[in-house]
This record gives C-alpha cells, structure tokens and sequence, in this order.
C-alpha cells in the first residue's frame, strides 16, 4: 500500500494526517484514518452478528442433538399419504432413500452410544456411506415437488425450490448456480447447520439437457453448463455464499456451507423419454409380452419409465457424470381421474375442504355433489396438466358465487351440481327461513 507524501484528509472524517495516528491510502486519492477503520468494524461486526451467517470448516453435526427429525420408513410413507394420492411406488423409493441418507447423518452426528458400534463388524468401522441423491420422472402436475415439500416438512428441515430453467454458468445472464444453496441457507435462516442438512429440490431438470449432439462454437450455458456446474454441488463441496445473492466480486463477504449433507432432488417430465426406452427394448419389451401378453406399444407410460436406465437419460440429454450423483431414480404415474377426485375431497389440505372453509367465514355452507366432484376431475385430465389443473378449475368455478356471498346475508348454504361444471346452469342456493314474530 502506497504512503501519503504529503498533507492527506480522511476521505470519511476528513481529518488531516497529522491528526490521526495512521493513513491508509487507497485508488484515485482516496485515504481512510485508523478511527474511522474502527467504526467501520464495529458497524460491520454489528450487522454480521444480527445475521447470525456462522462460517464452518466442515460439516460436522452438533454431539447432542441433530437438526431434523429421524423417522422410519413406513412412518415417512403414512405422512405422505395424507397429502398426496397415489404415487405407491414413487413414495417407497423417496421415503427409502431419504431414510438411509438422515440416518446416515443421525449417526456422524454421535448420538448413538460407542457401545452400539463396537458390536458391529469390525471392517465396517472405516466404510463411509455416501449419499444418494435422488431423481423424479413423472408427468407434470403428478406430485413430484409435493413429496419432496412434504418430506422436508415432516423431517423439520429447511427446504428450496429452485427452477433449472432459470440457472447459468457463472458469469453469464440467469442465475448463479450456488444460488440455490443460498436460497437454502435463507429457508434455514441463515443457520448454517441446518441449512446443512437440508433438502434442495431442483425441478424442470429435464430442460438442462443437451441441445444438440453437433459440436457448436457456442457454449450452452444453460443446458450443458449448468450439469457441468451442478456436479460438485450436489456430490458435496464448500460453497462461497453471499448473503445478500447477486453476482461475487472479490471484495464482497461470504458464507461458507458444505453440500456434503444437503440431499437434492431433481425432477421433470422428460417429455419422449417412454419413447427412447421403448427403441432400447425393441421387440424384448423386458418380458412384458411373456408376462402381461401385451404388446409394447400397449405398456402404461409409468411402467415403460420404469425400466429408463442410464444410457436413456445420457440420450436424452443428460451427461453421464451428472445421472452419476443422482443414482436413486423414482417414477412418478400419470394421475387419474379417481386419483384427481381424491385429491379433491380427500388429502389433508384438499381444496374442496378450502373452498368449504371460505364459505363458513361468512356463515354459509358449500357442498359438492359426487357428479360435480367426477365432472371437475374429469374436465382436469383432458387439459392434461395434473393436480394443477384443479385448482384453476375450481377458481373459475367459485369466481362469481364467490362474488356474491358477502352480500348475501340470508344466504345458508350452496350446492354445486355437475351441469353447474359443465356451464349449463348455476349453483343451487338455499336461503335461510324467515321467522314469525309473536303475537302479543
């Protein structure tokens, strides 16, 4: 660092060099006093500590007590099954996996007594189990970011959703990929430790795949790219957050967090994936004719997903090395509309029992007929986006009863019929009986 030649002011106080006991120069004539470089640290550890960002060398999770809730299996499955519908076979394969990876942590973090260990197989003592980071293929709108916020939610540990689409490579216009670890940390609280143990569930994954197999003097910065810069992240790595998001430069301050612990869950549609896996199997169809007696071509679109192997997802787009972190694959079925009626009046947080609630703060009560129920499932599989459907649907439903109850003061209750769905008629009111006075 340069000194000052001669008389030089704070650029901060404006004090002379001759009042203070240290000058330091910085570019373009600018100088800083040692008093103001002390306030300057006080303000700064000041707005630190009420952020509480801890920095930490390692993940190492704390000796008493670990920041989730440890839950076995079939525990895990009979939570999910209160909100999502369907999906038997996605849920074993998530709830199985998110086992063994909080387990995995529940034991590095010493809970269990030494005396547990000693018994168990001496050559096991130095195996470290690694992590299994998990991938959903299924239909849109079929459940796939409901089971892992649902997950998370049981589990009590912080969740992120981040859109795939929406990433780039550093440098370029989009989103940093450590973002999504920021975004993490900022669903934590800015607690490192549990941020540390959380779940980060990347969605539209599918759209990141390769362009084209042609070599192009473009980079794809965001489709290739952003595997290329995923990979560390999700295998485990220190990331350099900073706190406030944004672009890094070299003067800014960060937040160090370990990946090694967060488990990611990647899911998209991968739209025509059925179709590469139907070219691989070829007339074989992986027995489907010798068992079923059915053609290929009449296998269920949840089956043939079932059998996608690596090779399928590295055609499809994907490079080897990024299918390579995400060895747990779970399908996801394309919903029904048995499924869809569940969904409506079944589920913990089913949106005819919202509508219904709506309803009872202004004293009226809303009902369904079972025809309407099949009716609205029915008008949700043709537009073919799922659950999502529903509630676009139902908004377009309720819009103008719902404009109307507030100055219905005698209204008592509502039924909504399935012509009501098909926009042949309106809703049925019944209004409240007016009582006599007495007679003096």
């Amino acid at each position: 660092m340069a000194k000052a030649t001669r008389m030089t002011f704070c650029s901060f106080c404006g004090k002379s060099q001759n009042e203070t006991r240290k000058m330091i120069a910085g570019p373009s004539e600018v100088f800083i006093c040692d008093a103001c470089i002390n306030v300057c640290k006080t303000i700064v550890e000041r707005d630190i500590g009420e952020n509480k960002p801890a920095v930490v060398e390692k993940t190492k999770l704390p000796a008493a007590s670990a920041p989730f809730k440890l839950l076995k299996p079939a525990d895990l499955k009979a939570f999910l099954d209160q909100h999502v519908i369907s999906q038997d076979y996605a849920k074993r394969a998530l709830v199985v996996a998110v086992y063994n990876h909080y387990r995995r942590l529940h034991s590095e973090s010493r809970i269990e007594t030494e005396t547990k260990f000693k018994v168990a197989d001496k050559d096991l003592a130095d195996v470290q189990v690694e992590k299994s980071n998990i991938l959903l293929l299924g239909p849109t709108g079929s459940g796939k970011t409901l089971l892992a916020r649902t997950l998370a939610q049981t589990l009590g540990v912080p969740f992120s959703i981040v859109d795939a689409t929406t990433l780039t490579e550093a440098g370029y216009v989009g989103d940093d990929v450590e973002n999504v670890v920021l975004r993490l940390l900022q669903a934590a609280n800015y607690d490192v430790a549990s941020a540390e143990c959380g779940i980060i569930y990347v969605d539209e994954i599918d759209k990141i795949g390769r362009k084209t197999d042609n070599v192009s003097i473009t980079r794809d910065v965001s489709g290739e790219g952003v595997q290329q810069a995923l990979l560390k992240i999700i295998e485990g790595t220190v990331c350099n957050v900073p706190p406030q998001g944004g672009r890094k430069h070299p003067n800014q301050e960060y937040i160090q967090i370990n990946t090694a612990n967060i488990l990611f869950i990647c899911g998209g549609a991968f739209v025509d994936l059925d179709k590469i896996v139907q070219n691989r199997l070829g007339s074989k169809a992986m027995g489907f004719d010798t068992l079923h007696n059915r053609r290929i071509s009449e296998v269920p679109l949840h089956e043939l997903l079932i059998e996608t192997q690596p090779e399928d997802l590295v055609q499809y787009g994907m490079i080897p090395e990024f299918i390579g972190r995400l060895p747990m694959v779970a399908v996801l079925d394309e919903l029904s509309v048995s499924d869809l009626e569940h969904i409506l009046i079944d589920t913990q947080h089913a949106l005819v029992k919202q509508y219904r609630k709506l309803f009872a703060m202004d004293g009226v009560k809303l009902e369904f007929t079972k025809d309407a129920i099949y009716a609205i499932a029915e008008k949700a599989v043709k537009l073919k986006t799922g659950a999502r459907a529903l509630r676009a649907i139902m908004e377009g439903l309720m819009l103008d009863i719902m404009y109307q109850i507030p100055h219905e003061d005698k209204l008592s209750k509502v039924v909504i019929d399935a012509k009501m769905v098909a926009g042949e008629g309106g809703p049925k009111l019944h209004y409240k009986k007016a009582t006599r006075a007495k007679a003096k």
